[in-house]
Order: structure tokens, then sequence, then C-alpha cells
């Protein structure tokens, strides 16, 4: 149903959906407080407990840096299990799995006595055998889905937006069942204007079609952001479906930035998983976000912060129960049409999405993980100071998440909760846990063995006097994953460039001597900023794009 279509009920449904403009009610305002106010009072504890007694103070400060080091070793794990995944999901065949399905009882026959080492092999056998026994089977083929792109720009140069739309054009699905769609800015300006005429003028034969849609500024009931420029989109795209008699139901959109460039196996894979699931309007398709575009061309603290989220979003993929959408995604265009497409309202569209469809679909929803890569820059601006500026403008952002605790509190605690309470409680601890940790495990780990001496300077030879010590020494051990990330990332740095004066392989493992700065500067200074501002009710209402700057 496109966007005119759409019930007054289903509008009523949609509206339910959005994020509070404006006043907010008390119990919406208590749980934007309540990430900031525990985070403010995990570190208070500390120093609280510490001047009671110095040995409750180190019992805190042990349980906390045992954690860190449970979830060290699981990071390195999960960093070893999630490359090795990856690199084998990226060797297979996705376009021929896929044409296996045009009729799966005739693959399933030739298939099912064949061994293979392949990634996901028994899968796939299993998935044709399912879809073979289905009697009067009325899904749809391969040949039946489309896919979607839309990729977002607001003033980004020809040189960013060009590699973007040939890494589409270069996926090994059919570029005649894709169609383009370019979703850019009016406040961009002419600039923007002219170089979006480029881009069809370049392209616009290259794909089934290739749509230029222009996002008015100022509309009524939108922030500044991605989210309206995005869904202004989807209102265009449902259009052009119907005009085209192409069912939505058969439709797979994904959602781009201007600098993401995906895996030339991206979109068949993405159709693979879409059709071998029978209940497909309830998933969405996540793939594995790697900060590599121009990794050598980047400074050295951004390299860092960049292969960190890289092998966060790595280590994310082999955790599908607690897997959320992040950065670009894919999603069935008739899903995005009844829920609204994304949020108007919301500077962190992307994870909140998450949030949105699962209510929508009333717990019906998972998130399928897509375990082969989108590349994308790591942050690079015109200076060093202006690049470590924009780094934590962004990550600052990315915190912005923290504004779904009271999203999914108000739920969760509502009358009309139409999920069951304990799993969205779970799923609510889960969010509130990672936002409060990202914001104070770095502070306490680096400077916390130091605080029950320094209460206690009159008190020698208590057990504040050793902490600093023994804190170390547990350092030491969690620095095994530390290790375990130097290692793998050597591995999945792409080519470094001839040209220009580039870092060396060994600069990319000294560079991890700032570790525990850029966890202090970026990561828990950036999520702190962001749940000050929300108990402040200061809200964050302008996505602050991360300009995007190309080294010759």
């Amino acid at each position: 149903m496109s966007s005119a279509s759409v019930g007054v009920g289903e509008r009523a449904r949609n509206r339910k959906l959005e994020i509070p403009l404006g006043k907010r009610t008390r119990l919406y305002r208590f749980l934007e407080i309540l990430p900031g106010a525990l985070s403010y009072l995990a570190v208070m504890m500390l120093f609280v407990l510490s001047w009671v007694s110095p040995f409750l103070g180190a019992v805190y400060l042990l349980i906390v840096i045992a954690v860190t080091l449970v979830k060290a070793v699981a990071v390195a794990f999960r960093t070893i299990q999630g490359y090795k995944v990856v690199k084998r999901a990226e060797k297979v065949d996705w376009g021929k799995r896929l044409e296996d399905l045009e009729d799966p009882h005739a693959a399933y026959e030739r298939l099912r006595e064949r061994e293979e080492k392949s990634y996901g092999w028994a899968e796939h056998v299993q998935n044709l055998r399912l879809l073979a026994t289905v009697e009067g089977r009325s899904e749809p083929k391969p040949q039946d889905v489309y896919h979607a792109v839309i990729m977002t720009a607001y003033n980004e140069g020809l040189e960013t937006l060009v590699p973007s739309v040939e890494a589409v054009r270069e996926t090994t699905f059919p570029n005649e069942r894709i169609i383009f769609v370019l979703a850019y800015e009016e406040r961009g300006g002419a600039e923007m204007e002219a170089r979006a005429q480029e881009l069809k003028r370049k392209f616009g034969r290259t794909f089934r079609d290739f749509l230029l849609v222009k996002h008015p500024d100022g509309l009524r009931g939108e922030i500044v952001g991605k989210g309206p420029n995005l869904t202004y989109a989807g209102e265009r795209l449902s259009e052009y479906v119907r005009k085209q008699r192409i069912r939505p139901e058969n439709v797979v959109v994904t959602s781009l930035d201007s600098d993401n460039r995906m895996s030339p196996k991206y979109l068949d894979y993405v159709a693979y998983e879409f059709l071998v699931r029978p209940d497909r309007q309830h998933y969405s398709y996540q793939p594995v976000s790697l900060f590599m575009n121009n990794i050598w061309d980047a400074p050295a603290p951004m390299r860092v912060v960049a292969i960190s989220n890289s092998f966060f979003n790595v280590i994310s993929t082999m955790r599908p129960h607690l897997l959320r959408n992040f950065a670009s995604h894919s999603q069935p265009l008739a899903a995005l049409e009844g829920m609204g497409y994304w949020s108007r309202r919301t500077i962190v569209e992307d994870g909140h999405q998450y949030w949105r469809s699962l209510f929508y679909f009333e717990g019906q929803y998972e998130v399928v993980p897509i375990r082969v890569p989108i590349y994308q820059d790591a942050v690079i601006a015109e200076t060093l100071g202006a690049t470590l500026k924009a780094q934590f403008i962004q990550l600052r952002r990315w915190d912005y998440g923290a504004s779904d605790v009271a999203y999914v509190g108000v739920r969760l605690f509502s009358k009309e909760r139409k999920m069951a309470f304990l799993p969205l409680f779970a799923k609510f601890m889960r969010l509130l846990d990672g936002h409060v940790t990202l914001a104070i495990m770095a502070p306490i780990v680096a400077f916390g063995g130091w605080v029950p001496m320094l209460l206690n300077l009159s008190s020698r030879g208590n057990v504040a006097w050793n902490l600093p010590n023994v804190v170390g020494w547990i350092q030491a051990l969690a620095m095994i994953g530390t290790i375990v990330t130097v290692v793998i990332s050597l591995q999945m740095l792409p080519p470094r460039p001839e040209t220009g004066k580039k870092p060396r392989k060994i600069m990319m493992v000294i560079q991890w001597v700032l570790m525990p700065v850029i966890a202090i500067v970026y990561q828990s200074a950036a999520a702190f900023y962001a749940q000050t501002r929300l108990m402040l009710g200061k809200y964050m209402e302008k996505f602050d794009v991360t300009k995007k700057v190309v080294k010759k």
C-alpha cells in the first residue's frame, strides 16, 4: 500500500510507532533520564564505596573488571569465529543457490546426496527439501524478486557517489531487476542537483530504472535527518512500483549511505534468504558493515575506531538473536509501506528501525544476518583537527540510540502491550545495559584501580594499596582480545595503495597503543554526551552529516 492508499486505521497505528515530539509523559521522561542516571551512578558508586570502605570499593571495582575480562575473552572468540564465517560466506556462489530455488524439487533431487563443506550447504539442501514439499506452492520465484536500492545523499562529491553506484552495478544480481533510487536533499543546493543529474546521465540505462527523488526541505513533523529523506524516497518508490505493475511483496529495499559499497554477492544473498522464509515480510536483512574503504588514508586514531567498529559488526553477525539494524540494511517494501517506512523523528533511524518493526509486527520480527560486507568510509575531514571532531560527532550520533530506551520502555510497561512481557523485558534490559556499559567501562577500567587508594591515603597496607597492581594484571589478561583484533585486522585490510604517503603495516600494529585513550575520548565521552543530552531534555534533532573527503 502506498502512502496515498493507507487506511485511517493503519495511519493511526503508524502514529503510535512514532517518537513523540515536544512534551513527553512523565514515564517517557523518566526512561529518557534512566541511561544517563545509571551511568553517572555507576561511576559515583566507585567513589562512594571506596570512601565508606576501601574493601567495598575494591570488590565493586573487581566485579566490573571481571566482567570486562569475560567480555574480552568472548570478543576474542567471536572475532575469530565471525571472521572465518564472513570469509566462507563470501566464497559461496549465492547466484547459483538462488537459481536452485526456481525449481526446488529438481534441485533437491540433484543435490541431496552431494556433500560439500561450503558455508551453509546443509541448510541450503534442507531449504530445497522444505520448498519442494510445499504443495501448491505459490511463493515468488527468484525471477519475480526485485531489488530497490535507496542511496541517500546530501552534499557528497561524485568521487564518493560514483563508486557506490558502480558497486551496485557490479553485483551478480541482474541489473534489469534493480531499481536504483538516489534520494538527495533539496538543502544540498544547486551543486547536489547537478551531481544528481550527472549520475542520472551516467547510470540511467544501467538498471531497470534510475530514479531521482529530491527531498524537500522543512516538511512539517520532520527532523533534519536521514530518516525523512529515506521515507520520502520510499513513498515515491511505492508509487513507481505500482505504476510498473510490480508487486510490492516481491520488492526488497536496501538503504545505502553515499559511501557504501556492497559486496558483489550481497543482493543475491539477500534474495536467497528472502525467498526461503515463508513469513518473509517479518524479517529484515543485515550485512556486515566494515569501515575499510579508505582505511589507509585515515589518521591512526580514526583507523583504530574504524577497525574496532568493524569488528563489533563482525561479532554481532555471530549473535543473530541480539542482532539489530545498523547503517545499511534491507527490508521488504510491503512491510515498509505498512509501518510508514522509517521514522522521521530520530537521527538514529537505522537502529530505531529494529524497534519500530518489532512493535509493528507485535514481536514477530527478526533480523537475518547477511554475512558478506558492505564497505564504508572511515572518518576523514580536511585537517586532522576537523577529522578528530567529525569522529566524535559521528559517534555521539550513534550513541544517541540511548533514546530508544524510553521508546521501548513505555511500550514494555503499557497496558496496550501486544508482546509477551518477559522477552520484551529481556530486550529492554540488554538495550539499557549496552548503553550504560558503553559509557562507564573505559574510565572505570583505566582509572578505577587508583580510586580506593587515593581516598584512603592514611591507611597504608590495606587492600586499596595493592589494587592498582591487581587491576594491572587483569588488564594484561584482557589484552588477549586486543591482540586477536590486531592479528585479524591485518588480514582484513584492503591492499595498500601504491600512490601517496601511506602508513605501513607496522603502523597498523603500533596504532593500537592509542586504544585506551580512544576508548575514553570517543567511546565513553560520546556515550556520556548523548545520555546527558537526553537527561536534560536537550534532544538531538539534527543529523550532523559526516563529511566525506576522498584523498587524491
